[in-house]
Protein backbone atom coordinates (compact mmCIF):
# COMPACT_ATOMS: atom_id res chain seq x y z
CA UNK A 1 0.00 0.00 0.00
CA UNK A 2 1.27 3.70 -1.07
CA UNK A 3 0.90 4.77 2.79
CA UNK A 4 3.65 2.07 3.79
CA UNK A 5 5.70 3.57 1.36
CA UNK A 6 5.45 6.88 2.27
CA UNK A 7 6.08 5.96 5.98
CA UNK A 8 8.49 2.97 6.45
CA UNK A 9 11.85 4.94 5.67
CA UNK A 10 12.89 6.97 8.74
CA UNK A 11 12.00 10.68 7.98
CA UNK A 12 14.59 13.55 7.71
CA UNK A 13 14.44 14.08 11.76
CA UNK A 14 15.18 10.62 12.30
CA UNK A 15 18.09 10.73 9.73
CA UNK A 16 19.76 13.82 11.31
CA UNK A 17 19.61 12.23 14.68
CA UNK A 18 20.89 8.96 13.27
CA UNK A 19 24.00 10.69 11.55
CA UNK A 20 24.84 12.89 15.01
CA UNK A 21 27.60 11.83 16.81
CA UNK A 22 27.29 9.44 20.16
CA UNK A 23 30.03 10.11 21.91
CA UNK A 24 31.21 7.76 24.71
CA UNK A 25 32.65 9.93 26.67
CA UNK A 26 30.49 13.07 26.51
CA UNK A 27 30.74 14.57 30.44
CA UNK A 28 27.16 14.44 31.85
CA UNK A 29 25.44 17.94 32.15
CA UNK A 30 22.38 18.22 34.38
CA UNK A 31 19.92 17.43 31.10
CA UNK A 32 22.24 13.57 30.45
CA UNK A 33 22.24 13.44 34.43
CA UNK A 34 18.31 13.02 34.09
CA UNK A 35 18.66 11.59 31.05
CA UNK A 36 20.61 8.45 33.33
CA UNK A 37 17.66 8.37 35.61
CA UNK A 38 15.14 7.82 33.14
CA UNK A 39 16.90 5.36 31.10
CA UNK A 40 18.02 3.45 34.26
CA UNK A 41 14.50 3.64 35.41
CA UNK A 42 13.33 2.32 32.36
CA UNK A 43 15.69 -0.43 32.11
CA UNK A 44 14.27 -2.00 35.25
CA UNK A 45 10.84 -1.47 33.86
CA UNK A 46 12.10 -4.13 30.85
CA UNK A 47 11.16 -7.88 32.06
CA UNK A 48 12.53 -9.40 28.97
CA UNK A 49 15.27 -8.35 26.37
CA UNK A 50 15.88 -11.19 23.97
CA UNK A 51 18.00 -9.31 21.93
CA UNK A 52 20.22 -8.18 24.62
CA UNK A 53 19.36 -4.28 22.85
CA UNK A 54 19.56 -2.66 25.91
CA UNK A 55 22.88 -4.91 27.05
CA UNK A 56 25.23 -1.30 27.88
CA UNK A 57 22.72 0.82 28.47
CA UNK A 58 24.48 1.12 32.12
CA UNK A 59 26.82 3.79 33.29
CA UNK A 60 26.22 7.90 32.83
CA UNK A 61 27.10 8.26 28.92
CA UNK A 62 23.83 7.84 27.77
CA UNK A 63 24.53 9.04 24.26
CA UNK A 64 26.56 5.84 24.04
CA UNK A 65 23.65 3.56 25.21
CA UNK A 66 22.02 1.20 21.81
CA UNK A 67 19.31 3.16 20.79
CA UNK A 68 19.76 6.52 22.33
CA UNK A 69 20.75 9.95 20.61
CA UNK A 70 22.28 12.68 21.37
CA UNK A 71 22.14 16.27 20.00
CA UNK A 72 22.80 19.89 21.32
CA UNK A 73 20.09 21.50 23.06
CA UNK A 74 17.46 23.23 20.94
CA UNK A 75 17.72 26.18 23.25
CA UNK A 76 21.73 25.49 24.05
CA UNK A 77 23.88 24.67 21.66
CA UNK A 78 26.69 24.25 24.12
CA UNK A 79 25.19 21.24 25.57
CA UNK A 80 24.09 18.30 24.50
CA UNK A 81 20.82 16.51 25.52
CA UNK A 82 18.87 13.58 24.24
CA UNK A 83 17.04 14.15 21.56
CA UNK A 84 15.86 10.61 19.91
CA UNK A 85 15.31 6.98 21.50
CA UNK A 86 14.45 4.49 18.37
CA UNK A 87 13.82 0.83 20.03
CA UNK A 88 12.37 -0.32 16.96
CA UNK A 89 11.98 -4.60 16.28
CA UNK A 90 13.96 -4.87 19.82
CA UNK A 91 11.34 -6.92 21.01
CA UNK A 92 11.59 -5.43 24.07
CA UNK A 93 8.87 -6.39 27.24
CA UNK A 94 8.27 -4.27 30.12
CA UNK A 95 6.45 -0.93 30.73
CA UNK A 96 6.64 3.10 30.45
CA UNK A 97 7.27 4.34 33.31
CA UNK A 98 6.99 8.15 34.92
CA UNK A 99 10.97 8.60 35.04
CA UNK A 100 10.36 9.41 31.10
CA UNK A 101 9.06 12.22 31.29
CA UNK A 102 12.59 13.57 32.30
CA UNK A 103 13.70 13.38 28.76
CA UNK A 104 12.65 16.69 28.00
CA UNK A 105 14.09 17.56 24.93
CA UNK A 106 13.27 14.11 23.19
CA UNK A 107 12.25 15.19 19.65
CA UNK A 108 11.53 11.48 18.57
CA UNK A 109 10.59 8.22 20.43
CA UNK A 110 10.35 5.48 18.08
CA UNK A 111 9.02 1.53 19.77
CA UNK A 112 7.68 -0.14 17.00
CA UNK A 113 7.24 -3.96 17.31
CA UNK A 114 8.23 -4.66 20.48
CA UNK A 115 5.92 -6.03 23.21
CA UNK A 116 5.38 -3.15 26.25
CA UNK A 117 2.39 -3.04 27.32
CA UNK A 118 0.56 -0.94 30.19
CA UNK A 119 -0.34 2.89 29.52
CA UNK A 120 1.48 5.79 28.38
CA UNK A 121 2.55 8.25 31.60
CA UNK A 122 1.26 11.39 32.54
CA UNK A 123 5.07 12.46 32.91
CA UNK A 124 4.96 12.66 28.95
CA UNK A 125 3.30 16.11 29.29
CA UNK A 126 7.12 17.27 29.68
CA UNK A 127 7.55 15.93 26.64
CA UNK A 128 7.04 20.01 24.78
CA UNK A 129 9.41 18.89 21.54
CA UNK A 130 7.90 15.81 20.66
CA UNK A 131 7.79 15.88 16.81
CA UNK A 132 7.68 12.00 15.94
CA UNK A 133 5.53 9.56 18.72
CA UNK A 134 5.57 5.88 17.42
CA UNK A 135 4.67 3.13 19.87
CA UNK A 136 2.77 1.45 17.41
CA UNK A 137 2.75 -3.11 17.56
CA UNK A 138 2.76 -3.34 20.88
CA UNK A 139 0.87 -4.11 23.78
CA UNK A 140 -0.47 -0.76 25.29
CA UNK A 141 -4.25 -0.41 26.09
CA UNK A 142 -6.53 1.32 28.08
CA UNK A 143 -8.45 4.40 26.81
CA UNK A 144 -6.86 7.17 24.22
CA UNK A 145 -3.76 8.18 25.85
CA UNK A 146 -4.78 11.48 26.50
CA UNK A 147 -1.12 13.72 27.58
CA UNK A 148 -0.53 13.05 23.53
CA UNK A 149 -2.92 16.22 23.43
CA UNK A 150 -0.72 18.09 25.15
CA UNK A 151 2.65 18.05 22.99
CA UNK A 152 2.55 21.21 20.98
CA UNK A 153 5.27 20.17 18.59
CA UNK A 154 3.94 16.81 17.69
CA UNK A 155 2.99 15.81 13.98
CA UNK A 156 3.46 11.93 13.67
CA UNK A 157 1.24 9.91 15.68
CA UNK A 158 1.92 6.23 15.57
CA UNK A 159 -0.63 3.63 18.14
CA UNK A 160 -1.07 1.28 15.68
CA UNK A 161 -1.68 -2.58 16.60
CA UNK A 162 -2.23 -2.02 20.55
CA UNK A 163 -5.11 -2.39 22.27
CA UNK A 164 -6.54 0.96 23.11
CA UNK A 165 -10.44 1.38 23.57
CA UNK A 166 -13.03 3.64 24.15
CA UNK A 167 -13.89 6.79 22.47
CA UNK A 168 -11.73 8.82 20.48
CA UNK A 169 -11.25 12.39 21.71
CA UNK A 170 -12.55 15.15 19.82
CA UNK A 171 -9.62 17.46 20.21
CA UNK A 172 -7.40 14.97 18.76
CA UNK A 173 -8.36 16.15 15.41
CA UNK A 174 -7.62 19.59 16.49
CA UNK A 175 -4.10 18.78 16.87
CA UNK A 176 -1.77 20.10 13.89
CA UNK A 177 -0.33 16.88 13.03
CA UNK A 178 0.91 15.72 9.81
CA UNK A 179 0.32 11.83 9.79
CA UNK A 180 -1.75 10.04 12.35
CA UNK A 181 -1.59 6.37 12.24
CA UNK A 182 -4.96 4.53 14.83
CA UNK A 183 -5.51 1.15 13.18
CA UNK A 184 -6.23 -1.99 14.58
CA UNK A 185 -7.14 -0.97 17.90
CA UNK A 186 -10.21 -0.98 19.47
CA UNK A 187 -11.65 2.36 19.69
CA UNK A 188 -14.99 2.49 19.53
CA UNK A 189 -16.69 6.16 19.09
CA UNK A 190 -18.88 7.82 16.50
CA UNK A 191 -17.46 8.88 13.61
CA UNK A 192 -15.39 12.63 14.60
CA UNK A 193 -17.59 15.49 13.52
CA UNK A 194 -14.81 17.82 13.72
CA UNK A 195 -12.21 15.48 11.27
CA UNK A 196 -12.03 18.08 8.90
CA UNK A 197 -9.94 20.58 11.34
CA UNK A 198 -6.98 18.18 11.10
CA UNK A 199 -4.43 19.00 8.64
CA UNK A 200 -2.91 15.67 8.00
CA UNK A 201 -2.04 14.61 5.31
CA UNK A 202 -1.96 11.10 6.06
CA UNK A 203 -5.30 9.51 8.10
CA UNK A 204 -5.67 5.87 8.68
CA UNK A 205 -8.53 4.84 11.30
CA UNK A 206 -9.26 1.49 10.01
CA UNK A 207 -10.29 -1.51 11.99
CA UNK A 208 -11.90 0.38 15.07
CA UNK A 209 -15.63 0.49 15.26
CA UNK A 210 -16.51 4.27 14.05
CA UNK A 211 -20.09 3.65 13.15
CA UNK A 212 -22.07 6.90 11.10
CA UNK A 213 -21.39 8.81 8.36
CA UNK A 214 -18.25 10.70 7.13
CA UNK A 215 -19.26 13.68 7.82
CA UNK A 216 -19.53 16.70 4.63
CA UNK A 217 -16.57 19.05 7.28
CA UNK A 218 -13.78 16.49 5.31
CA UNK A 219 -13.92 19.30 2.82
CA UNK A 220 -12.43 21.42 5.15
CA UNK A 221 -9.12 18.78 4.52
CA UNK A 222 -9.20 19.67 0.77
CA UNK A 223 -5.38 21.34 1.36
CA UNK A 224 -3.27 18.66 2.90
CA UNK A 225 -5.43 15.44 3.16
CA UNK A 226 -3.52 12.86 0.84
CA UNK A 227 -4.20 9.65 2.21
CA UNK A 228 -7.41 8.59 3.86
CA UNK A 229 -7.59 4.98 4.83
CA UNK A 230 -11.27 3.64 6.46
CA UNK A 231 -11.26 0.05 6.14
CA UNK A 232 -13.60 -1.96 8.53
CA UNK A 233 -14.65 0.96 10.55
CA UNK A 234 -18.63 0.51 10.32
CA UNK A 235 -19.69 3.47 7.80
CA UNK A 236 -23.06 3.96 6.84
CA UNK A 237 -25.15 5.15 4.76
CA UNK A 238 -24.35 7.48 2.01
CA UNK A 239 -21.01 8.96 0.98
CA UNK A 240 -20.90 12.79 1.14
CA UNK A 241 -20.99 15.21 -1.91
CA UNK A 242 -18.08 17.17 -0.64
CA UNK A 243 -16.16 14.43 -0.98
CA UNK A 244 -15.29 16.02 -4.61
CA UNK A 245 -13.33 18.70 -2.93
CA UNK A 246 -10.77 16.79 -1.39
CA UNK A 247 -8.54 17.07 -4.96
CA UNK A 248 -5.30 16.19 -3.12
CA UNK A 249 -5.91 12.56 -1.98
CA UNK A 250 -4.38 10.07 -3.77
CA UNK A 251 -5.33 7.47 -2.09
CA UNK A 252 -9.27 6.61 -0.72
CA UNK A 253 -10.18 3.36 0.77
CA UNK A 254 -13.84 2.67 2.05
CA UNK A 255 -13.88 -0.94 2.06
CA UNK A 256 -15.82 -3.62 4.02
CA UNK A 257 -18.19 -1.21 5.47
CA UNK A 258 -21.68 -1.04 5.29
CA UNK A 259 -22.07 1.98 2.64
CA UNK A 260 -25.15 2.07 0.33
CA UNK A 261 -26.84 4.07 -2.08
CA UNK A 262 -24.58 5.60 -5.00
CA UNK A 263 -21.33 6.81 -5.47
CA UNK A 264 -21.11 11.07 -5.69
CA UNK A 265 -20.79 11.98 -9.35
CA UNK A 266 -18.64 14.75 -7.42
CA UNK A 267 -15.57 12.12 -6.74
CA UNK A 268 -14.73 13.19 -10.64
CA UNK A 269 -13.20 16.07 -9.42
CA UNK A 270 -10.94 14.56 -7.40
CA UNK A 271 -8.02 15.06 -10.12
CA UNK A 272 -5.01 13.47 -8.34
CA UNK A 273 -6.55 10.11 -6.94
CA UNK A 274 -5.21 7.13 -7.95
CA UNK A 275 -6.24 4.46 -5.86
CA UNK A 276 -9.61 4.00 -5.12
CA UNK A 277 -11.29 1.20 -2.79
CA UNK A 278 -15.27 0.84 -2.32
CA UNK A 279 -15.08 -2.89 -2.32
CA UNK A 280 -17.33 -4.95 0.62
CA UNK A 281 -20.25 -2.55 0.64
CA UNK A 282 -24.09 -2.44 -0.49
CA UNK A 283 -23.81 0.24 -2.87
CA UNK A 284 -25.99 0.48 -5.76
CA UNK A 285 -26.66 2.03 -9.25
CA UNK A 286 -24.66 3.15 -12.02
CA UNK A 287 -21.11 4.21 -11.53
CA UNK A 288 -20.54 7.67 -12.73
CA UNK A 289 -18.14 7.54 -15.45
CA UNK A 290 -16.61 10.89 -14.47
CA UNK A 291 -14.70 8.64 -11.72
CA UNK A 292 -13.05 6.09 -14.60
CA UNK A 293 -11.76 9.45 -16.46
CA UNK A 294 -9.81 10.47 -13.47
CA UNK A 295 -6.81 11.39 -15.08
CA UNK A 296 -4.61 9.41 -12.29
CA UNK A 297 -6.79 7.04 -11.56
CA UNK A 298 -4.72 3.36 -11.86
CA UNK A 299 -6.66 0.98 -9.12
CA UNK A 300 -10.33 0.94 -8.69
CA UNK A 301 -11.66 -1.93 -6.67
CA UNK A 302 -15.43 -1.94 -6.42
CA UNK A 303 -16.31 -5.26 -6.25
CA UNK A 304 -18.81 -7.12 -3.67
CA UNK A 305 -21.22 -4.77 -4.32
CA UNK A 306 -24.41 -4.09 -5.72
CA UNK A 307 -24.14 -2.14 -9.17
CA UNK A 308 -25.87 -2.51 -12.17
CA UNK A 309 -23.64 -0.65 -14.49
CA UNK A 310 -20.37 0.86 -15.34
CA UNK A 311 -18.94 2.88 -18.10
CA UNK A 312 -16.55 1.17 -20.80
CA UNK A 313 -14.27 3.43 -19.62
CA UNK A 314 -13.60 1.99 -16.12
CA UNK A 315 -12.71 -1.49 -18.12
CA UNK A 316 -10.25 -0.07 -19.30
CA UNK A 317 -8.49 1.13 -16.23
CA UNK A 318 -5.15 -0.42 -15.32
CA UNK A 319 -6.18 -2.35 -12.94
CA UNK A 320 -10.16 -2.74 -11.77
CA UNK A 321 -11.94 -5.56 -10.04
CA UNK A 322 -15.99 -5.56 -10.88
CA UNK A 323 -16.71 -8.98 -9.33
CA UNK A 324 -19.43 -10.06 -7.28
CA UNK A 325 -22.02 -7.15 -8.37
CA UNK A 326 -24.83 -7.25 -10.31
CA UNK A 327 -23.37 -6.11 -13.92
CA UNK A 328 -25.15 -7.44 -17.10
CA UNK A 329 -22.97 -9.33 -19.24
CA UNK A 330 -19.73 -9.68 -16.77
CA UNK A 331 -18.43 -12.49 -15.39
CA UNK A 332 -18.12 -13.75 -11.63
CA UNK A 333 -21.01 -11.59 -10.49
CA UNK A 334 -23.84 -12.00 -7.96
CA UNK A 335 -26.55 -14.33 -8.78
CA UNK A 336 -29.76 -12.70 -9.91
CA UNK A 337 -31.89 -13.27 -6.86
CA UNK A 338 -29.14 -11.98 -4.29
CA UNK A 339 -28.96 -8.88 -6.55
CA UNK A 340 -33.12 -8.20 -6.97
CA UNK A 341 -33.47 -8.39 -3.00
CA UNK A 342 -31.37 -5.11 -2.93
CA UNK A 343 -31.53 -3.39 -6.15
CA UNK A 344 -35.08 -3.54 -5.86
CA UNK A 345 -35.17 -1.05 -3.01
CA UNK A 346 -32.60 1.54 -4.24
CA UNK A 347 -31.01 3.94 -1.21
CA UNK A 348 -31.48 8.00 -2.07
CA UNK A 349 -28.34 9.64 -1.55
CA UNK A 350 -30.83 13.25 -1.75
CA UNK A 351 -31.82 14.46 1.41
CA UNK A 352 -28.39 14.14 2.87
CA UNK A 353 -25.51 11.43 3.72
CA UNK A 354 -27.09 9.87 6.74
Amino acid sequence: MKILQSFLPLSFLSLLLLALPSPSHQVPNPRLQNAFIALQAWKKAMTSDPLNFTSNWHGPHVCSYNGVFCAPAPDDGYVMTVAGVDLNHANIAGTLPKELGLLTDLALFHLNSNRFSGSIPHTFKKWTRIFEFDISNNKFYGEFPNVLLYLPSLKFLDLRYNYFEGPLPSALFDLKLDALFLNNNNFKSKFPKNIGNSPVSVAVLAHNNLPGCIPPTISKMSKTLNELILIDVGLKACLPQELGKLTNVTVFDVSYNGLSGQLPATMGNMKSLEQLNVAHNMLTGYIPGSICRLPKLQNFTYSFNFYTGEPVKCLKLKSKDDRFNCIPNRPAQRPPKQCKAVTAYPVSCSTGTC
